[in-house]
């Protein structure tokens, strides 16, 4: 009998939810926007893997693999295995994969096989943002922030601690071949020598195994210091007192300092200190530029070098082959500041606001003194007398609001704390995606439509 307090529930119904997919979510949902979206972008370079096959069982489409993993980087949740899940559990995610639920390994292999082009795609969805009035340039904002590796620190191993591990390794293996050897003749006297005790103990396969590893991380080691010496090296790097040659000039060392470390896991990642928790993590340095006006990111980039200077000269040059455009202002802290940098921006017509002394809150700010700023200045004197202006310094807050808000919401927000992938190749690449998901996101919240699609 029913009960007219409430609504009618009946679990063994055989059509609980309506056939009609767009019934399923509202009309202006998230992941309508996201289906919209990749129907109008250009996945031939995705399509034209698949072209060589012939027969077989058909895979999953390409489109429905790229609409489920784009919603899922909106949403926090780059996990191949919490995707397969979301994909029986989620009404979005269910909408988007059509009833399908492929498995946590075909969806990490189909990330790992087109992850080049599904980075690309970072451009293609920028340009859609422009075309929707989302790209300003008015103001653009440069930070960087570190993301952990997909490695552990405890994996590393420096320089000078290699030779050491080497000697006291190769000692092992030889006090274990001495007891193998030993074992053997007292073995043999007793069963006789029918066995052909040639196999290797797992605890010395362990040992060659690990003497190999260390040496090979410790050639890798001294392949980049002999890349790091042949780069020209900027005058406001310190990376410690220089060797001095024969002669007395300073000359760079091809031997790694001891201290120098190379992790196992990642190789290409590197140990960086985390501004926001102050501890030393294996990491990687995320950098990003962001339009004021609206938080769309402009220009994404990831490096192994922990110092931001050289950073901001890459990043503007990718605005302008992102965009066919260069920015007016370009707002950045202490970290990116050398004389190059404020030339280099005012070379290309772009207003530098790049502080030239990391600022507490605690300090009294300078006062720029009354009248025209002189023109005998130079290019970093009159941006310094600029930001110490109310309207400059007015102009350099909107760094905070905007790329400083924008990591926040990728970092804390949606949970990119670390790159699930590894190699500065593939963590670049996965670096772009979370990117492109945070611009989706701003043109959905931007209540415009999307332009029309080819």
């Amino acid at each position: 009998m029913r009960d007219h307090r409430f609504k009618s529930y009946d679990p063994d119904q055989l059509l609980l939810l309506p056939p009609d997919l767009r019934s399923w979510l509202p009309e202006n949902h998230l992941a309508w926007f996201v289906s919209d979206m990749v129907d109008g972008l250009d996945l031939s370079r995705i399509e034209g893997h698949y072209d060589h096959l012939k027969g077989g069982k058909p895979g999953f489409h390409p489109s429905m693999m790229v609409k489920v993993l784009i919603y899922a980087y909106c949403v926090g949740v780059p996990s191949s295995r919490q995707i397969e899940k979301k994909t029986y559990e989620d009404v979005a995610f269910r909408v988007l994969a059509a009833g399908y639920h492929p498995d946590h390994s075909a969806i990490a292999k189909f990330r790992k096989r087109h992850l080049r082009e599904l980075s690309e795609l970072f451009i293609a969805v920028l340009l859609l943002a422009d075309e929707m009035g989302l790209v300003k340039l008015g103001h653009v904002a440069l930070d960087g922030t570190k993301l952990k590796a997909n490695a552990s620190k405890h994996k590393s191993m420096s320089y000078g601690r290699m030779d050491r591990r080497i000697w006291e390794l190769k000692a092992e293996v030889d006090e274990l071949l001495k007891t193998a050897a030993s074992t053997d003749k007292v073995e043999d006297k007793k069963y006789g020598k029918a066995n052909r005790g040639d196999e290797l103990p797992r605890e010395l396969q362990f040992r060659e195994d690990r003497i190999a590893k260390i040496q090979s991380a410790k050639a890798a080691l001294e392949e980049r210091k002999r890349q790091e010496v042949s780069q020209p090296r900027s005058v406001d790097e310190d990376d410690g007192p220089p060797t001095a040659d024969a002669g007395g000039k300073s000359a760079p060392t091809l031997v790694p300092h001891a201290k120098e470390q190379i992790n196992f896991t990642d190789p290409e990642s590197r140990i960086m200190k985390d501004n926001a928790t102050k501890s030393f993590e294996q990491a990687y340095n995320a950098q990003l530029a962001v339009d004021c006006a609206t938080q769309i990111i402009v220009s994404a980039d990831v490096t192994q070098q922990a110092n931001d200077k050289q950073q901001l000269v890459p990043l503007m040059e990718q605005i302008e082959a992102n965009t066919g455009q260069v920015p007016d202002r370009a707002l950045a802290d202490s970290g990116y500041f050398s004389a190059e940098n404020v030339q280099s921006c005012d070379n290309n017509y772009i207003e530098p606001f790049i502080c030239r002394d990391r600022i507490k809150h605690s300090d009294t700010l300078l006062t720029a003194p009354k009248g025209r700023i002189p023109k005998a200045l130079s290019s970093v004197e009159r941006m310094c007398r600029k930001l110490q202006t109310k309207a400059g310094r007015k102009t350099y807050s909107k760094r905070k609001e905007s790329v400083e808000a924008v990591i926040g919401q990728i970092k804390h927000v949606r949970g990119f704390r670390q790159f699930l992938l590894r190699g500065l190749e593939k963590v670049r690449a996965e670096w772009h995606l979370i990117c492109l998901a945070h611009n989706v996101l701003k043109m959905w919240r931007s209540g415009r439509s999307l332009p029309a699609l080819a």
